[in-house]
């Protein structure tokens, strides 16, 4: 992690070093900072997205309850019962059990599939629609490159002269809701 963290300071090093020598002075580099996780879950159709993951997500709780506590009720049974119980006995309620955790398993890993295709979904345009709004965003404001502050890839930002987070939310909303 720290091996990466170093590569993309090189990285970016390296691209403000081309950037200063194609433009001739440091005072032509306008550099950016944005905290994309913000723009994504804060913008108009980020706050619909998540709302429907976190109803998907209930909703997906809810259908375990019902199997989990099954699941809680026949290990406390067991653990109740084994000592009365002959090794027959024993073994059934143990391959019974270990059948139903199996189960429940494969219904979360399900589960989780199904979230994450639907958060693609739910998130793809939103990605796009930033990802065209950044561009948009750039060359009108004259930045000669936005970074991520989540990406690993800002070591360190001063202030917020640079932290274009909440002006970028607003012209993305402005930019989905007019399509």
């Amino acid at each position: 992690m720290v091996g990466k963290k170093i590569m993309l300071l090189g990285v970016i090093c390296l691209c403000a070093s081309l950037m200063m020598s194609k433009t001739g002075n440091a005072a032509d580099v306008k550099i950016g900072v944005m905290n994309g996780q913000k723009v994504i879950w804060t913008c108009a159709a980020g706050v619909k997205a998540k709302a429907k993951l976190e109803a998907k997500m209930k909703e997906l709780q809810e259908r375990f309850k019902a199997d989990e506590q099954a699941l809680v009720d026949l290990q406390n049974e067991i653990q109740k019962k084994s000592s009365a119980w002959t090794e027959t006995k024993k073994n059934e309620k143990m391959t019974e059990f270990n059948t139903k955790r199996r189960d429940l398993q494969a219904k979360e890993e399900d589960a989780r599939a199904e979230m994450n295709k639907l958060k693609e979904t739910e998130l793809q345009p939103i990605i796009n629609a930033i990802q065209a709004e950044l561009e948009t965003f750039g060359k009108e404001h004259g930045y000669t490159v936005i970074l991520d502050s989540n990406s690993g890839a800002v070591p360190y930002f001063n202030g917020d002269s640079v932290e274009i987070s909440d002006t970028l939310v607003k012209e993305i909303n402005q930019s989905m809701a007019a399509k």
